[in-house]
């Protein structure tokens, strides 16, 4: 008969730094009791019971969704909250005109008033956890404590949470604390302020998503991105893949892209049929921490455990993994229901929504029947294209990074910049335009550099010099991309199919990466001929292919000029290599057009 593990020392007693912090919270928030997570799937089973028992989760159809559940959101509980997080420095520059600041005074006293008592009647959750494989080196660890069970039971999916994860803490002493209180879910006593000079996040007013899950956009993006500059490594918005050929070779590429750019999609890429024996591998969807390694590489580890995804558009022929992936044991928030009981959202292939996100009988004139940012939380391994390699504890090594944006005629399907400064420029620059599903003007482009800009927990302009510095600190530094999957023609259609056949793309890259293939040098980097991107099957003509991979010097002399503005934004503490580089394609350019 199987036994629970003996532990020669309580929970509580293995980080007098933490029980000591934890107890000083206690006394400020007043809880009716203390429950350290131990982190094991029997504790995890008990919260989930206690949930349905108190309405707070709902279980789905056991015979089409097994293990599954339904947690709804308070109706102005639904985002994260950007206009109301902040990043709380010493000094205003540092955190830059790309953060919302507050001094760590007034962001203190503002947070203990509302922390005071607000646990009152309920029960504090001290939740250790580890970014990152538990043995690790580029792992670092936190501690959250909340007053959400519906918090504890996605950090267990999210993270490795629990004794391990507080082992290692006592250990190394060091660790991120993170205190969250849905508190009375009032949108105006609603803040998540960082305090990343102390290491530590307060989030007050909210049970969803990144507001909540401290260990996600919180710890493990501003925080750490803080922390990879004092360290000297990189916490990047990014997925993580491999990409096997035939002949078994993998490269890993990291890639970033701003929201609605097919991000998810490109992490769970499908090869398409023209592909046989080609195979992609997910270690990450998210968040990719990036470190130099002894061999002078760049190596990578995703520091979550599980997905918190946007759920909405996802079936079996957008994202075939994702789909298969959320069948069972898996979290839904803010979907609707169908009669049956299965969880319902727009893009499903099948099924009718009889009640809303809301728990209401379903009406098509409230809006949607699934809210558009409804989730799933899941563990990663259920992932059909799951790497084991994502709890490698060295991680992976980059080949490449790809940045991507959202252009209807500027940018080309692919190009490589000239050299990692360039390279800088590139990310620093990554832009999207607005659709007709967004509200306001269409084609409005936005800037999100590196796909970071509600992320980096410091100075943009700090960040990029920290991203030029590597040369210094790696010999073999990956090579930089940009794609643009969305580049249309003047009638408005799409020119590339997009979807499994970005692996055409995604092997050029590769080819370039391992020296195999050639590149035509244009102002903009390096661009593959036509003949170089595989379209065996592909309905896709010559002139096609010509317009997706074509620079036009105006159009891009006009978005030099564009983006020269937006660095000049950041000041004097802009870095002026990045300047120079900016300076070189703009030369690059005129002299084309005077040519």
């Amino acid at each position: 008969m199987a036994t629970a593990p003996h532990h020669l020392h309580a929970i509580e007693e293995l980080s007098p730094t933490v029980s000591d912090w934890v107890g000083q919270v206690a006394r400020q928030t007043l809880p009716k009791r203390i429950h350290w997570c131990e982190g094991s799937e029997q504790e995890f089973r008990d919260l989930t019971r206690e949930l349905v028992g108190g309405a707070e989760l709902l279980p789905l159809n056991s015979q089409t969704h097994p293990g599954c559940h339904l947690a709804r959101s308070h109706p102005s509980d639904v985002a994260r909250v950007e206009h109301l997080t902040f990043v709380c420095t010493v000094e205003k520059a540092d955190a830059g005109p790309n953060n919302n600041w507050m001094s760590p005074s007034d962001a203190h006293r503002r947070m203990d008033e509302l922390f005071n008592g607000c646990m009152r009647g309920r029960t504090l959750y001290v939740v250790p956890y580890c970014m990152g494989p538990i043995d690790s080196p580029y792992s670092r660890c936190g501690v959250e404590i909340t007053d959400s069970a519906y918090v504890v039971i996605n950090m267990k999916l999210m993270t490795r949470m629990g004794r391990p994860a507080l082992e290692r803490i006592a250990r190394e002493g060091s660790f991120v604390k993170g205190l969250h209180s849905i508190g009375d879910l009032n949108p105006e006593r609603r803040f998540i302020v960082h305090f990343p000079e102390e290491l530590s996040i307060q989030s007050f007013g909210s049970g969803y998503g990144g507001n909540a899950l401290l260990g996600k956009k919180c710890h493990a993006l501003r925080i750490a991105s803080w922390q990879g500059r004092q360290e000297g490594w990189l916490a990047e918005h990014m997925l993580l893949v491999g990409i096997e050929n035939p002949a078994g070779e993998t490269h890993y590429l990291a890639c970033a892209f701003p929201s609605a750019c097919g991000k998810t999609n490109l992490a769970m890429l499908i090869p398409p049929d023209s592909h046989p024996g080609w195979k992609v591998w997910t270690l990450g969807d998210d968040i990719a921490w990036l470190h130099p390694g002894n061999d002078g590489r760049l190596w990578a580890i995703n520091p979550e455990s599980g997905y918190f995804g946007v759920v909405p558009g996802t079936n079996a022929k957008t994202n075939r993994n994702a789909y298969e992936m959320i069948r069972k044991d898996t979290l839904y928030t803010n979907v609707a229901l169908t009669a049956d009981n299965q969880p319902w959202w727009e893009g499903l292939e099948s099924g009718q929504p009889v009640i809303d996100w809301q728990g209401r009988p379903y009406d098509s004139n409230r809006g949607p029947a699934a809210h558009p940012n409804s989730r799933f939380t899941v563990s990663a391994t259920q992932n059909p294209s799951y790497s084991s390699l994502a709890d490698s504890p060295g991680g992976v090594p980059i080949s490449a990074l790809v940045f991507g944006g959202r252009r209807r005629e500027l940018a080309p399907l692919v190009y490589q910049a000239r050299n990692w400064a360039h390279g800088v420029l590139v990310g620093a620059s990554v832009a999207s335009e607005t659709t007709a599903a967004a509200v306001g003007e269409v084609g409005v482009v936005r800037r999100d550099p590196m796909a970071m800009k509600p992320f980096c927990g410091y100075n943009f302009a700090d960040y990029w010099a920290h991203w030029l510095s590597f040369p210094e600190r790696a010999r073999a530094l990956p090579a930089i991309f940009h794609v643009n999957w969305f580049r249309r023609d003047k009638s408005g259609r799409f020119l590339w199919p997009g979807f499994g056949d970005n692996l055409r793309v995604l092997r050029w890259i590769i080819d370039r990466c391992a020296q195999r293939i050639g590149a035509r040098e244009t102002a903009i980097g390096y661009l593959p001929r036509p003949e170089d991107i595989d379209t065996d099957g592909l309905d896709i003509a010559a002139a096609t292919m010509n317009e997706l991979l074509a620079v036009d010097p105006a159009l891009w002399r006009q978005e030099m000029q564009e983006i020269g503005e937006f660095l000049g934004s950041f000041g004097a503490r802009l870095p002026p290599q990045l300047m120079a580089e900016h300076q070189k394609t703009v030369e690059k350019l005129t002299a084309h057009i005077q040519t």
